[in-house]
């Protein structure tokens, strides 16, 4: 019996979740594969812009920083909506760390790289690029059923996808407490 679950505890490295999320998918030319690369595609905070400096006047530094943290947002969801991130169609995942699987409406050869275009709805929400290895596709019906593994990504978009993981698990353990 040990010798099992230490077996099922290795299969995965990460935590997955079940989840719905805006998501669109394209196939990776032979020509992007040198530089693909997953990147978030409008971070919330923008780091070469310095937050106010405290002000004698404690009242207008707190407004100075609420008035920024406004502005911020807007210019988020500016960058959301200009790079389509705004209207992509949700839709049902099961989602860790290390890839993801959905239904999509079109397969690909197994070994494929794909883009996933998908906004994590946290907040503040987090737009992201992300690339994968397609390592199953099966037809279902009309659609297929796809699993990718990701590749090429930065720690710090893994630690994105990996703290939406822990929210819907959080979420999930409240709604059965009810």
């Amino acid at each position: 019996m040990k010798q099992e679950q230490d077996r099922y505890l290795h299969m995965r490295e990460f935590s997955r979740v079940d989840a719905k999320i805006p998501l669109d998918v394209r196939l990776v030319s032979d020509e992007e594969l040198p530089i693909v690369k997953s990147k978030v595609a409008a971070d919330t905070t923008i780091s070469y812009l310095s937050p106010p400096p405290d002000h004698e006047d404690r009242l207008l530094s707190e407004w100075l920083k609420m008035l920024n943290d406004k502005l911020d947002s807007i210019l988020m969801l500016l960058t959301f909506h200009r790079e389509g991130f705004s209207t992509l169609p949700y839709r049902s995942v099961n989602i860790s760390g290390g890839g993801m699987s959905f239904m999509w409406n079109q397969g690909f050869p197994k070994g494929s790289i794909i883009e996933l275009k998908m906004l994590l709805p946290m907040f503040p929400p987090v737009a992201m690029y992300v690339y994968g290895e397609l390592v199953s596709s099966e037809q279902k019906g009309a659609e297929f059923a796809l699993a990718v593994k990701f590749v090429n990504i930065e720690e710090d978009i893994r630690d994105e996808i990996v703290r939406f993981v822990f929210k819907k698990q959080r979420e999930a353990l409240r709604e059965k407490r009810k």
